[in-house]
């Protein structure tokens, strides 16, 4: 035994991962600032998502996406699904699963838009009222633990970058995206799987 980790074995630091892709990339033309930042962004919330998850929200079996669904009505109060997707940041078919969950559990009621029969309006039981003010406590606990290396006027300043990110993505994305599809609408999704080959059984 030599003692020798092979690489692919070891953590990597976010130091580290900056040093090899700058090797790997070499002379290609990219701003690695921007590069860098967004990729920051990414591990960023990826680590925070695992904290939460494997804490605070697994103590009160929730997912980050149950989580903010559950946020966005308890903050707003009564909504129409469209829009508590659109506050959440995913897509009405994920909600729709999300919230049947909820409804399960007896945290959320579904109801009919009494206007509209196509659309649905959603709202917390007491029981998720009483959820939401017993977490969020404990969830801002968390919140203070992962952003403890910075100070209030840096947690502030790093919130107002965010934002600005945000902003420029909502204001300016669309015209972003048609730009790079020539006008098209996106492809939808594929889910990465490979097709079925056809069945030539008798």
């Amino acid at each position: 035994m030599t003692g020798h980790t092979p690489i692919g074995d070891r953590k990597r630091g976010v130091g580290d991962t900056e040093k090899a892709v700058r090797a790997k990339l070499g002379d290609t033309p990219v701003r690695h600032e921007a590069r860098a930042a967004v990729a920051a962004i990414y591990r960023a919330a990826a680590a925070v998502r695992q904290h939460f998850e494997n804490s605070v929200l697994r103590a009160v079996e929730l997912s980050w996406t149950s989580f903010v669904v559950l946020w966005v009505v308890w903050i707003w109060g009564e909504m129409e699904t469209r829009r508590v997707a659109e506050e959440a940041g995913i897509s009405k078919g994920t909600l729709t699963g999300v919230a049947r969950t909820l409804q399960g559990r007896g945290l959320m009621e579904r109801s009919p838009h009494p206007s509209d029969g196509r659309l649905a309006l959603l709202t917390l039981t007491p029981e998720g009222e009483k959820l939401m003010a017993q977490v969020f406590p404990q969830f801002n606990a968390e919140e203070s633990f992962v952003t403890d290396p910075l100070s209030d006027d840096e947690n502030l300043h790093l919130a107002d970058l965010l934002r600005r990110i945000v902003v420029q993505v909502e204001t300016h994305g669309e015209s972003r995206r048609l730009e790079l599809l020539n006008g098209q609408d996106p492809r939808p999704r594929r889910s990465g799987r490979r097709p079925k080959a056809p069945d030539h059984g008798g």
